[in-house]
């Protein structure tokens, strides 16, 4: 390797790097910025513009667009025609490039960016640069994020050349690199409307997920299956997770782990515990301790917790560890697990242990996925205030039955619809989820608290959406029900509340209706 040309809106370890790549007695070729960076660290550096005999033109728009770059770089070692070509044009090889993009999507996430401000930020002669030196990766070795620069010179230092396998590596890493900067500009651009507003949703999305795993199979045996990331995760989503232990985790171990996490992570007071079976949550509670809190949760439902997921919103400790591990559980969350509560777990091998730091992170965007499309939607982030709450009835809930109903409302946001939750005491009593009718919600709720052996008498009711009829509220009056939390927006919510008073019972109305379907 004789030759590196290095271009970089973010410089970290630049400089760094080429003070070592010019003790390997590499020739630095540099533009702009990084050009003076580099001669100001004492570096022999070229400018591209010396290199090639033809300035920078056009406020810098026009700098590395030029044969001896691109003809440097495309050129195959292999073709006596290529290098003859080079020879008689006076073009020397460049084995090395070193690009990073200009900052397009950091201008346009900055709020107020202007469209001539996006437009200046669309980098031109980086990634053509990039491309020709990814496409020629037999080689040229095209870097494209600082993280590559440690496992590249190690190579070099040991041996005077990369790898094939990391050129072709890193010309994968490249390619992705442009793919997802075009998708940004195109994301953006094409969400202008004739304004100069932007739209919340593009004319086109484009959207790049990074494959992390293969499944052994899908939701079923007979479907295949991986797990994808987004490239950047904030940090308090499932996918940021470590895993300390356990076998690989499995399609719908991710997606019944991530409805245990959005819930458990909501209880910001106190800790809490979540028990998630087939994406409903089967148990759910807070208390003084985790300990406490799971075993709350587990008395809701102990037959749907057999194999459930399990979320902790708070560090899990040995003693609760010790309380779990009485039960078959396939995976579980905390935001740290200590090593009393791995100690507890280390022989049960099987047993993933997940560790996601804590906060209220949410994903920008759902999809759903339908035939031939995809359904896009903000998340389902709304937070009801204790002032947006609203007592229509008579009787007005005490202190308590409103804590017991906000704690009831926050689990029904997360039971698939039509969910019907009973709490009390700051835990579940009995979940109803995804029937066609309100109606069978409520039933199947009180049938599971009944099973549990657990009395429905005063608890507090959440339904996630409103009561079309009365007929649903004097059911789960009847279970046992002194108080109702749920949207209204009912054509007959009069008809509903004055049932609520005639039941002798309170009603808060919270203007929001959480589907989950």
């Amino acid at each position: 390797m004789t030759t590196a040309l290095l271009s970089v809106s973010d410089k970290t370890g630049i400089v760094d790097f080429a003070r070592a790549l010019h003790a390997l007695n590499i020739k630095l070729l540099s533009t702009g910025g990084t050009a003076r960076l580099l001669a100001e660290a004492g570096l022999p550096v070229t400018e591209v513009a010396e290199h090639t005999g033809f300035p920078e033109m056009l406020d810098g728009r026009v700098k590395t667009l030029h044969p001896k770059i691109h003809g440097a770089l495309l050129a195959r070692r292999d073709l006596p025609t290529h290098v003859d070509a080079l020879a008689t044009h006076g073009i020397e090889p460049i084995d090395l490039l070193v690009v990073n993009l200009y900052p397009f999507e950091a201008t346009v996430a900055r709020p107020g960016c202007t469209l001539e401000e996006a437009i200046e930020n669309i980098d031109i002669g980086g990634p053509a640069m990039v491309r020709s030196a990814a496409k020629n990766w037999r080689d040229v070795t095209v870097l494209t994020d600082p993280a590559q620069y440690a496992p590249v010179l190690a190579e070099l230092r040991a041996g005077g050349r990369t790898s094939e396998r990391t050129r072709f590596a890193c010309s994968v890493a490249a390619f992705n690199r442009i793919a997802q900067y075009d998708a940004a500009i195109s994301n953006h651009l094409s969400a202008l409307r004739d304004d100069g507003t932007r739209g919340e949703y593009p004319a086109v999305f484009n959207l790049q997920l990074v494959k992390t795993q293969d499944m052994r199979y899908g939701e079923n045996p007979h479907q295949s299956a991986a797990f994808y990331r987004e490239a950047t995760v904030a940090r308090g989503l499932l996918a940021s997770w470590t895993q300390l232990q356990g076998k690989e985790l499995s399609y719908n171990n991710i997606a019944d782990a991530d409805a245990a996490w959005e819930c458990v992570k909501s209880f910001t007071d106190s800790p809490a515990c979540v028990i998630v079976k087939h994406a409903n949550p089967c148990g759910v509670a807070v208390a003084a301790t985790v300990g406490e809190a799971y075993a709350k949760a587990f008395q809701t439902d102990p037959t749907s917790a057999f194999g459930g997921i399990i979320a902790f919103n708070a560090p899990l400790d040995g003693a609760a560890a010790a309380q779990v591990a009485k039960q078959f559980v396939e995976v579980l969350i905390a935001p740290e697990i200590t090593p009393e509560a791995r100690a507890v777990f280390a022989s049960k091998q099987n047993v993933r242990l997940l560790e996601v730091p804590v906060s209220r992170a949410t994903n920008a965007l759902d999809f759903k996925r339908v035939g031939g499309g995809m359904l896009l939607q903000s998340a389902d982030a709304k937070q009801v205030e204790a002032s947006e709450l609203r007592v229509v009835t008579k009787k007005a809930p005490t202190a308590a039955q409103m804590d017991d109903l906000r704690f009831a409302w926050t689990v029904a946001k997360y039971v698939k619809s039509n969910a019907i939750v009973f709490c009390a005491h700051g835990m579940t009593l009995g979940v109803g989820a995804g029937q066609m009718s309100r109606i069978d919600s409520a039933r199947i709720a009180s049938i599971k608290a009944e099973n549990a052996r657990l009395s429905l008498k005063g608890s507090a009711v959440a339904s996630d959406a409103f009561f079309p009829f009365r007929d649903g509220l004097d059911v789960v009056v009847d279970a046992g029900a002194a108080c109702v939390i749920q949207p209204g927006g009912s054509m007959r919510d009069a008809e509903v509340i004055a049932a609520a008073d005639e039941r002798g019972i309170a009603m808060v109305l919270t203007g929001v209706r959480h589907f989950r379907h």
